[in-house]
């Protein structure tokens, strides 16, 4: 018998999705630059308190406040068909001139601080605009054009590939960085941009379509409501209220050693720019395994009962903790201490809790009434960049105030890595919270879909 009254399977197919993967990778690659080796050679090379390459990165994520503002103009363009692939292409074009600009104020602070400060605060600025403008857009292409029982995979897919676009640009990065001179440092990040930008114009070519209602599975009949009607149908919903607090705090230990990792490998375990640059690349590495892992366990896009939501969430969390109590231990260690090990475990811990949150929220970008992805995307994208920015600044600036305070380096990161590992255990609680009453917004649509798939192929 052949089924019927099932949800047609519409709109961009998977070759799509690997296509606003690349976009993805794109986006991650140019910003690893900017977030892990200008961060490390600014605390270490150049002798620069860890407070101020954590405080460009977090203004970063202050602009990106805006998210909304650039999800709803992406909206309104792709009504009339292929509003978002400008969006994207303009905001990785701005991200690309304001890392050029980061490369150059790294270089100017030893000679001219002040100077290279504001042009530092521009270029950041410039960063900020331009990962808000074309992640937002991309993944609000994403949630629009995947069918609803989907959406979580794609997201997971996408979320991976662009964790794999860290990595590899890392790896390249480590590789070409050593010797280190400025000359160098120049040529390899010119380099990476330009193939990032390249990566990302011939992903999204032709990939979007002109006529909006080709995306039959999400198009709404209504236009998108202005900004403030928008936003004030997304806070009223308690679904969306619940989620926004939960990606807040479990973003936050996310991000929070972040910017500190680097150094601390230099400083603790007297690591070169290479190599500090690989391990992170390690630690993303073990993202990528622990996102593979929870994509093929369907953790995050199965649609089954939300305790093993839960169970994966936490599971992450609390990984993620256990790990970071490793690296507070060897903090006062140092050499002998098996960071590598240690960086990866907790990388694939990250992994595990974060392509379920992704997936989540790829969920709930679809479910407004009247709101449109791109509002929606911007709202989850502007908390989770408040929550890192904040994040990575407490961590950097923590670890300078241990350091006056406790006067031992060793013992400064040692603090910041057991608070993180704390607030992961309250982010696992969080997550208990938030998923205790009934399916979550991600859950209900597949459950249905295979309910019905169930009654009719019985």
């Amino acid at each position: 018998m052949a089924p019927r009254d099932l949800p047609s399977v519409q709109g961009l197919g998977w070759f799509s999705v690997i296509r606003i993967g690349l976009v993805q990778a794109s986006i991650g690659g140019m910003v690893m630059l900017t977030t892990t080796v200008l961060n490390r050679l600014m605390v270490v090379e150049y002798s620069l308190a860890a407070a101020i390459p954590a405080g460009l990165v977090g203004w970063h994520y202050a602009v990106q406040l805006c998210r909304p503002l650039w999800g709803h103009g992406s909206d309104q363009g792709s009504v009339k068909g292929g509003g978002r692939t400008m969006w994207i292409m303009g905001g990785l074009i701005v991200l690309a001139i304001g890392a050029l600009m980061a490369v150059q104020m790294t270089v100017m602070t030893s000679d001219n601080f002040a100077v290279g400060l504001i042009l530092g605060v521009v270029a950041y600025a410039l960063i900020g605009v331009g990962v808000g403008a074309a992640g937002t857009s991309a993944l609000a292409l994403l949630a629009s054009g995947v069918a609803p029982e989907r959406r979580a995979a794609a997201a997971a897919v996408t979320w991976i590939m662009m964790i794999a676009g860290i990595v590899v640009s890392a790896i390249i990065v480590s590789q070409l960085i050593d010797p280190f001179s400025v000359e160098r440092l120049v040529w390899v990040s010119s380099g990476l941009l330009a193939i990032c930008l390249i990566v990302a114009g011939l992903a999204v070519f032709g990939l979007e379509p002109r006529d909006a209602m080709q995306f039959a599975e999400t198009a709404k009949s209504d236009p998108p409501p202005d900004f403030r009607a928008a936003i004030k149908e997304i806070f009223e919903e308690p679904a969306a209220r619940r989620f926004t607090l939960f990606i807040f705090a479990s973003m936050m230990a996310f991000n929070m050693q972040d910017l500190i990792l680097e150094p601390f490998a230099g400083i603790v375990f007297g690591m070169t720019p290479g190599e500090s640059t690989g391990l992170g690349g390690m630690q993303s590495g073990g993202v990528l395994i622990g996102m593979i892992l929870a994509g093929i366990g369907g953790s995050a896009f199965a649609g089954r009962m939300p305790v093993e939501l839960r169970h994966w969430i936490v599971f992450g969390c609390l990984g993620s903790a256990l790990a970071l109590t490793g690296l507070a231990v060897g903090a006062v260690t140092g050499p002998g201490w098996p960071v590598h090990a240690n960086v990866m475990v907790l990388g694939f811990c990250n992994g595990l809790f974060a392509v379920a949150a992704i997936g989540a929220m790829m969920g709930l970008a679809g479910s407004g009434a009247k709101t449109r992805e791109g509002v929606r995307m911007g709202v989850w994208g502007a908390a989770q960049a408040i929550a890192f920015g904040l994040g990575g600044f407490l961590g950097a600036a923590g670890r300078d105030v241990a350091l006056y305070v406790l006067g031992d380096q060793g013992r400064a990161f040692q603090f910041v890595f057991a608070i993180e590992a704390a607030l992961f255990v309250v982010a696992a609680w969080l997550a208990v919270r938030a998923t205790a009453k009934g399916l979550t917004p991600v859950q209900a649509p597949v459950r249905e879909v295979r309910e019905r798939e169930a009654e009719v192929f019985a």
